[in-house]
């Protein structure tokens, strides 16, 4: 089992659709039983897949300690890729989990949750509060898509920071360069300055036609030059994935 957090301090870098493009793959490409679990309370991940708005908000519950996740996963209409959608209740949960004292309890529940799931992929909010927190103890890599743009020089530090203060056995973190457009002076400085050697995620209308669609990217443009780049992206991380499952066995 593995956990996948795909996490940033900053919104609107397509965040939300790389989770749900990873969660796909898991499940589509490399066959694994695979759990998206959204702890955006915007819910963008279930929307997405096509999913209907949960119909109570109580998503926040599942970190009680007499809650049961499995009651609110629900399948998507794609084989093995399962939800465990978000709703208005989890903006109320930096202030659950600071009741709740337990640092570590996201850790403890995707544990549970591997007896079903091989791969869990966590869309988190872009917040650096409790909820990333347990997020950094559960995960096993952390994705971290930023824009072409100065300030994502200052982001990834940040991030870093943050986790080595309060996590000295981090994850590993992979960070994505994202909405890149290489006709873009700027962008294509940034990819051959701090960004060189990551991943790119290009500026694709085939990227943005996954809201319209309400669908993974490679359902509809498997041809593209974008869903070769995010396959890569996934071939990468589960090859990342394997070398530290060997490492630890």
């Amino acid at each position: 089992m593995a956990v996948i957090a795909v996490y940033s301090v900053k919104g609107g870098v397509g965040k939300t659709t790389l989770a749900v493009d990873m969660a796909w793959r898991s499940a589509a490409r490399s066959g694994h039983s695979t759990l998206l679990w959204d702890l955006d309370p915007q819910g963008g991940a279930g929307w997405l897949l096509g999913l209907a708005d949960a119909s109570e908000s109580n998503a926040a519950a599942v970190f009680r300690k007499d809650s049961k996740p499995t009651d609110l996963i629900v399948q998507s209409r794609y084989a093995g890729l399962a939800v465990l959608q978000a709703d208005e209740s989890m903006r109320s949960l930096p202030a659950t989990l600071a009741r709740i004292g337990k640092r570590k309890r996201m850790a403890r529940m995707t544990e549970t949750l591997s007896a079903d799931y091989a791969r869990i992929i966590i869309d988190c909010p872009p917040v650096l509060n409790e909820i990333s927190e347990q997020v950094f103890a559960a995960a096993d890599l952390l994705i971290v898509p930023l824009p072409p743009s100065p300030l994502s020089a200052r982001a990834l530090p940040m991030i870093q920071a943050e986790i080595l203060a309060n996590h000295p056995r981090h994850p590993p973190i992979l960070p994505v360069l994202s909405m890149y457009d290489p006709r873009r002076k700027l962008h294509r400085e940034v990819h051959t300055g701090f960004a060189a050697g990551w991943p790119v995620i290009p500026m694709a209308s085939a990227i943005e036609q996954t809201a319209a669609r309400r669908a993974p990217l490679g359902t509809f443009a498997a041809s593209s030059d974008v869903n070769a780049r995010l396959q890569r992206l996934w071939d990468g991380i589960e090859a990342k994935l394997a070398m530290q499952a060997s490492l630890n066995a």
